[in-house]
């Protein structure tokens, strides 16, 4: 797959995960939106699978000379960590071995020059299904089941009597499902791929719960990006006249595929949660994802050095995306400013005189 097509596929990745001004204790950053959630069965948030389809056209020629077309599918998604600060009822001077003490939650918490704060880290997940022939997913789908193991550890936290007062505990929730992909021979050397990725992480027992403790089970931000050989793909924004039909017969469910890569490359497909145009790119004078939709790094960047002290301390020990945007805003050379203040692009010579 091309840089290109990395470099977008990563800012969908973190797309909404931290927004200005970066901070936890902001509101829209209590309250995230994320894109691209496959949420698990039975959730009233939204559907558990993702499905795309797109069109390839397999390469014409004599049988000998042309490789057998093969696709390879590549699933992006971010795996919420909860990361809570509980203050024990009674300090202890040593965890016992058998569990954890009577505790409470905070929302924060300073402590030995570090501020703490509840809050959910992405760790990224990715899950690939490679040299699979076109030939045999029209004779049956290909189906990859994978899971993602749960985890809790804890980090205790002693006051000025040396005595442990606060845990700060770390807790994956486990994530199952299932990959598949199959194709659809539609005559004249044009096939249909269909990719569904499903999560099958047993339903919530009881009530349902809070949308936080459901993101956990979910896979956030999930993408899918897609590359032929022996075959190339068809723009489904603008097909070409002969496959219409065929274009708007795709089902797409809570994604958008375009091409991506370099321009008239066509043997990748970004399936984005977010609407995109074919060949889409960040732009080269772009120093880093700011994780806001639609961003103007001059303003944004600005306004990260209006930031108080105190909001930029915040930002830099609570998520470590957010230190590396500050410190990276923070060091930006002279003539990158420059760039930033905006270029002119696409320029075309006028093919007639306007009166």
């Amino acid at each position: 797959m091309s840089s290109r097509a990395e470099q977008v596929a990563r800012a969908i990745l973190y797309e909404g995960y931290i927004l200005y001004p970066y901070r936890p204790s902001s509101v829209k950053n209590q309250h995230r939106w994320n894109f691209g959630v496959v949420y698990p069965p039975g959730s009233s948030d939204g559907a558990a699978a993702m499905q795309t389809q797109c069109l390839a056209r397999v390469a014409s020629g004599g049988a000998a000379a042309m490789p057998v077309p093969e696709l390879d599918v590549k699933i992006c998604f971010l795996h919420l960590l909860d990361r809570s600060i509980r203050e024990l009822d009674i300090p202890v001077h040593e965890l016992p071995q058998d569990g954890e003490p009577p505790s409470h939650p905070l929302q924060r918490l300073e402590c030995e020059g570090r501020m703490l704060q509840s809050w959910q880290e992405g760790v990224e997940r990715e899950i690939l299904l490679s040299d699979s022939s076109l030939q045999d997913l029209m004779t049956a789908p290909r189906r990859e089941h994978f899971s993602f193991a749960g985890s809790r550890t804890v980090e205790p936290l002693r006051n000025a009597q040396g005595d442990i007062a606060w845990l700060v505990v770390r807790e994956h929730q486990p994530l199952s499902g299932w990959l598949e992909v199959s194709a659809e021979d539609l005559g004249d050397d044009l096939v249909r791929l269909t990719v569904v990725v499903q999560n099958t992480c047993p339903p919530l027992s009881g009530t349902p719960g809070p949308r936080d403790a459901v993101l956990l089970r979910s896979f956030a931000s999930a993408h899918k990006i897609l590359t032929v050989r022996g075959a190339e793909f068809l723009s489904l924004i603008d097909p070409p006249e002969s496959c219409h039909h065929a274009a708007e017969a795709c089902r797409n469910i809570g994604t958008w595929p375009v091409l991506a890569g370099e321009a008239d490359q066509r043997d990748t497909m970004l399936s984005s949660p977010i609407i995109l145009y074919d060949y889409p790119q960040i732009a080269p004078e772009s120093p880093g994802d700011l994780c806001d939709g639609t961003e103007i790094d001059e303003i944004l960047s600005l306004r990260i050095l209006t930031l108080t002290d105190e909001e930029k301390r915040e930002m830099r020990q609570s998520d470590e995306r957010g230190r590396r945007i500050l410190e990276r805003t923070e060091t930006l050379p002279e003539e990158q400013w420059l760039k930033l203040h905006g270029i002119l692009r696409g320029l075309r010579p006028a093919t007639e005189v306007i009166q």
